[in-house]
């Protein structure tokens, strides 16, 4: 399973610059961060994360949804990619998050988002993609509206 869609930050098109301000890709990268380091802010967070930075780039992280826990490891490539890879847990194939900030134009970025499931999945998980893939959209714009209001009330 392999599920993608892009989320545009900024647009040349100047009606949209001025109903949304641009964010630079330090503002951007510095959220981003805030997702792997204190993922509980966001709407549809966990109650808690834990985490540790083992090499430079590379955090380890345990993170409570209720009594559900999970553990990953978030690569991150600065200012460029964040690269989310959860633990197996029971049965269930893992699935990559790879969040790529790109520049297709002059005064356009985008985030890419690619959701990678590590494993086979069975015929029950793959009945389920097409709801997996509308909450991983609809909670990837969330977060993107997050950070815009951060920015607009506390500055990223």
């Amino acid at each position: 399973m392999r599920f993608e869609h892009l989320i545009e930050i900024n647009s040349p098109a100047t009606s949209v610059q001025m109903a949304v301000p641009p964010i630079t890709r330090a503002q951007l990268w510095r959220g981003l961060m805030v997702r792997v380091q204190t993922p509980q802010r966001f709407p549809m967070g966990p109650e808690s994360c834990d985490w540790q930075e083992t090499e430079p780039g590379l955090f380890a992280r345990t993170l409570r949804f209720g009594q559900h826990v999970m553990q990953d490891e978030v690569r991150c490539t600065p200012e460029s990619r964040l690269v989310f890879t959860p633990q197996a847990h029971g049965e269930t194939a893992p699935i990559r998050l790879t969040l790529t900030i790109e520049e297709p134009a002059p005064a356009l970025m985008v985030l890419r988002f690619v959701y990678e499931a590590l494993g086979e999945q069975t015929a029950e998980e793959a009945y389920y993609n097409d709801y997996r893939h509308n909450a991983w959209l609809h909670n990837d714009r969330d977060m993107v509206r997050t950070l815009r209001e951060w920015l607009t009330d506390e500055g990223l």
